[in-house]
This record gives structure tokens, C-alpha cells and sequence, in this order.
């Protein structure tokens, strides 16, 4: 189970109590070691008692050998990389520590200007610590057989990518995926916006690295990395305006997650309503008594269950489990979310779309995906096209090649449209303008 290390709250111990999570006092030893599944997650990932002021604070850094690479004439392919940890604020107001990664590319950037910067915020990992991306690039594939654990780093791909065409790629961990000391707060708006911006101020204060004050920043994401590029392309005029975005691709997003729970609900990735559910205990923990009038013995089970688990075994043991089963009523968490005001107005607050990027921004999204249901995407396109933002919808047409499995109307137009979405935003950060296509999207899927 995931310990923690930092102070909590009295609602906050209650609720970790309620979902089967250790908490350890906060005097235990920053160097403990913490096992997930029976993997030893390295104490680089253990936060400081105490944390810096200044968002983007890098606290500390570390070579990371990469799981996958080649000699090269000018240095291992695809580059030389780097641990992160550095400062944030989550949706409290609260300082917490996030963890990831920079890679320099050993490949030369082509480009007009400086070396341009990607962050990459990566899809659906899972909640446990050993699922973050930062080790997935380290270990592509991490497997504990008798704890049962997968850990598979698929976003190494579009990294890897960015990186042959000469563009430095930061990749984050968001917050609590990683870092020991709380939860993931897995398809938290401000949380992985905030995660996804305080990556560019870490990476500018790295030491040694071609990034400049003067590179282009670019952000890429595809579903729960779409929600936190889209987010991060929203709040960036007010949290991080330092930050000039060339252009952000959010892909198959998590806009609306009233219509994302159904979606997900007996779908192959059930295992994310509860990493959702867990994860909006963490950052509001007055939803508990709620939530405890709700689940079952079954239900929490299954979100003590979760909690530590990675897409992969999360398929494997969840995966078309319908959450009624998780409830005393034998209803679905979308009907909770429906009857409750106080849950329907927690997850009202993820909505995207509310305001508008300064950035030109690309969303994309399969016309089959019936996991994160197509038309609240699009209509994430829909409104800030009505915001005036400088917007790109792409719809990507595949066949229906089975309901709620996942791994094909989702992950295919992952697929589908990478070099696309790398070629858009390679694109924006050479310079090039980009027209919006506003006016087409009525006449669109």
C-alpha cells in the first residue's frame, strides 16, 4: 500500500483509511523506501518535508539511464536524460512536489531558433507509484507477477519521436503518481495543469541543458494527458503567464467527466472511476461521508484496490466492471453524481472549456471512442471555438471495432493521429501559423 510521508489532515487520514492506504506518521524517515506491488519505487521519490515557495522550483535531480537507447556519434540515441522532482500547487492552494523527467536529444534541432521544449503529459498510467512515467522510461516494461503488476511505458513512443526530430521533451509525473506522499489525483484539472506548466519552469533551471528562457514550448497529450495539455493551455495566461506556449494537441480529452463515467463505466478501463473517485477523495476530502453513504464492502475493496494498480493489471482485474456493484444501492457512480450536489459540483469543477487558451491548441479525437466519448471532446473544440481560441479539431474516422474494449476505439487513434499531432506541433514551434478551422467544426463529427 502507498505510504505517506507528509502531514495530513484529520479528514484526509479518514479518507486514506476508508480506501485501505497506509499512512505513515510524518516523521518517518524521508529515506524510507516505499514498496508498490513489490516494486521499490527509489527514495528520489520521497518529497521533503518542506517544500519551496516558487512553483517550478526544481528540488532535486538525478541521471536517469533510459530503459531503451543506442550509442550515437553525438552521444546515446535518443539523448541524455534526467529525474525531476520540483514544486507545484495543487487545487487546495497547496505546495506539493511532482516528479518526471528531461530528456536532452542527441539529434540536432533543424528549426529556426533555439532548441524548442516539449512537455509531454502522459495518457492513463494507472494510481500506483511504480506506473510513472519518469520509471516507465527507465523500465518500458515492469512487471511483479505475484503482486500482480504491469507497468508499460507506450507514451515512450511519442517522447521518443519528439526527440528524433532534435525538440527536448520534459515529461511529468503529476501529482502524487510517483511522488510517495499522496495519491494520484488522477483527471484533476488544476492539478495536472499546474504539473504540466511548473514542468517548463523546472526544466529552465536544469543545469546544462540547450533549453532557453527563448525556446518554444509546446505541450502534448492524449486522453489523460489531453485533459492536463488542455488545462495547462487554459490556466497558463494566469498561472504561469512567464511561459509564451507555441501550441498545445490535446488529444481525445477528458473535457467533461459527467459524460467521460458513463463511458468508462463496464468498459475494459473500469478501473479508472475508481482511480477517479479516489483521486477526488484526495483533493476534496469533505466528498467522504458522501461516498461512504454510497460504497459497499465490494466498492471498497475495489478502490483500496486501484489505488496501487497500473493500467495494465487495472485491465486485468477491473476491467468491464460495472460500478453499481460498487454501491449499497446498486446504482452507477454517474447516478451518484446525479443525486449528490455537493460530488455533481466537484466534478463540475474538472469541466474544460471554460476559458480560453492564448495558445493555438489542436484537439483530436476518434468518432468511435466510446471510453472518452467522442462528442464531449469535440464539444471541448466547440467552446473555445465560442471563446474565440485559435482551434483545430481533427476528427480521426475508424471502424467500430468493439464497444468498450479500450484498447481499440481508444488507443488506436493514439495511433492514428501521433505523427499528425507531432507534425502540427513541430509546426508551431518552427514559427509556422496556423489558421484556425472554427468555422468548419459545425459541419464536422
Amino acid at each position: 500500500m502507498k505510504q505517506l510521508r507528509r502531514p495530513l489532515t484529520i479528514a484526509a487520514l479518514s479518507a486514506l483509511a476508508f480506501l485501505g492506504v497506509q499512512a505513515t506518521p510524518a516523521s518517518a524517515a524521508e529515506g524510507d523506501p516505499v514498496v508498490s506491488r513489490g516494486i521499490t519505487i527509489p527514495t528520489f521519490y520521497n518529497p521533503p518535508t518542506t517544500l519551496p515557495s516558487a512553483n517550478g522550483t526544481l528540488i532535486r535531480s538525478e541521471p536517469l539511464k533510459l530503459g531503451l537507447r543506442l550509442p550515437g556519434l553525438n552521444g546515446p540515441l535518443p539523448g541524455t536524460a534526467t529525474r525531476l522532482m520540483y514544486k507545484s500547487t495543487d487545487s487546495n492552494g497547496q505546495p506539493v512536489a511532482v516528479t518526471g523527467a528531461y530528456i536532452e536529444p542527441s539529434a540536432r534541432w533543424t528549426g529556426s531558433g533555439p532548441r524548442p521544449l516539449v512537455v509531454l503529459a502522459p495518457g492513463t498510467l494507472g494510481q500506483g507509484d511504480q506506473c510513472a512515467a519518469s520509471l516507465a522510461l527507465e523500465n518500458p516494461l515492469a512487471l511483479n507477477l505475484t503482486e500482480g503488476t504491469v507497468s508499460v511505458g507506450y507514451e515512450n513512443l511519442a517522447t521518443y519521436r519528439l526527440l528524433a526530430k532534435g525538440i527536448a521533451v520534459a515529461v511529468t509525473d503529476y501529482v502524487g503518481l510517483g511522488a510517495t506522499d499522496r495519491l494520484h489525483t488522477y483527471v484533476n484539472r488544476v492539478d495536472g495543469g499546474h504539473a504540466v506548466l511548473d514542468a517548463v519552469r523546472a526544466t529552465r533551471a536544469l543545469a546544462g541543458t540547450s533549453v532557453t528562457a527563448s525556446s518554444p514550448v509546446g505541450l502534448y497529450g492524449y486522453s489523460q494527458g489531453g485533459g492536463a495539455t488542455a488545462s495547462a493551455a487554459e490556466l497558463q495566461p494566469t498561472y504561469a503567464p512567464e511561459i509564451t506556449l507555441a501550441g498545445a494537441y490535446s488529444g481525445a480529452p477528458p473535457a467533461d467527466l459527467v459524460k467521460v463515467l458513463p463511458g468508462i463505466d463496464g468498459s475494459a478501463l473500469a478501473a479508472a472511476a475508481g482511480w477517479t473517485v479516489n483521486g477526488l477523495a484526495q483533493s476534496v476530502p469533505a466528498l467522504q461521508p458522501i461516498i461512504d453513504t454510497y460504497i459497499n464492502d465490494v466498492g471498497r475493496a475495489a478502490l483500496a484496490d486501484v489505488a496501487t494498480r497500473c493500467v495494465g493489471d487495472g485491465i486485468f482485474a477491473h476491467g468491464f466492471t460495472k460500478t453499481k456493484s460498487w454501491t449499497k444501492q446498486g446504482i452507477s457512480l454517474g447516478d451518484v453524481i446525479a443525486r449528490e450536489p455537493v460530488v455533481k459540483a466537484a466534478v463540475d469543477a474538472q469541466r474544460l472549456g471554460r476559458l480560453k487558451p492564448a495558445t493555438p491548441v489542436r484537439v483530436a479525437t476518434g468518432v468511435a471512442d466510446d471510453t472518452v466519448p467522442h462528442r464531449q471532446a469535440r464539444q471541448l473544440a466547440v467552446d473555445w471555438c465560442a471563446r474565440g481560441a485559435n482551434v483545430t479539431y481533427e476528427p480521426i474516422f475508424l471502424p467500430n471495432l468493439g464497444d468498450k474494449i479500450v484498447l481499440t476505439n481508444h488507443f488506436l487513434p493514439l495511433i492514428e493521429d501521433q505523427g499528425s499531432a507531432i507534425s502540427w506541433l513541430t509546426d508551431r514551434l518552427a514559427g509556422k501559423r496556423v489558421v484556425s478551422n472554427c468555422w468548419r467544426v459545425p459541419l464536422m463529427l
